[in-house]
């Protein structure tokens, strides 16, 4: 069992965004000891580890909680995730055609100043 500052550290999260996730259900709410702090298991710690990294790689909060959903109820529904993975998929192939047309901008911008 950790406290919620040893979560946080364990994962890289601040208190208040653990303390958020717990509030809007993507995270179960904590046992709590006699003097009423939090306490997680390693079930939380994983819960909360791949939740990180699914927003560090860019999925939205609904994208987890979709994905939560289907790990809590046991089932593996493979139209779903197809359909994640691909929203998100697109939205990546969104975001590399900005990058590419912002860096042809800044290379006509440095050689017309150069």
């Amino acid at each position: 069992m950790r406290s919620i500052g040893a979560l946080g550290k364990a994962t890289n999260t601040k208190v208040e965004t653990i303390r958020y996730y717990e509030r809007i259900g993507l995270l179960a709410p904590p046992q709590r000891t006699d003097g009423n702090y939090r306490t997680y298991d390693d079930e939380a710690l994983a819960r909360l580890s791949f939740i990180r990294r699914s927003r560090d790689l860019g999925f939205s909060l609904d994208q987890v909680r979709a994905l939560l959903s289907l790990t809590d109820q046991g089932t593996q529904d493979c139209k779903t995730v197809d359909r994640i993975a691909r929203d998100h998929m697109a939205e990546i192939e969104r975001k590399i055609a900005d990058l590419i047309a912002l860096r042809h901008e800044l290379s006509t911008m440095i050689e017309s100043c150069g």
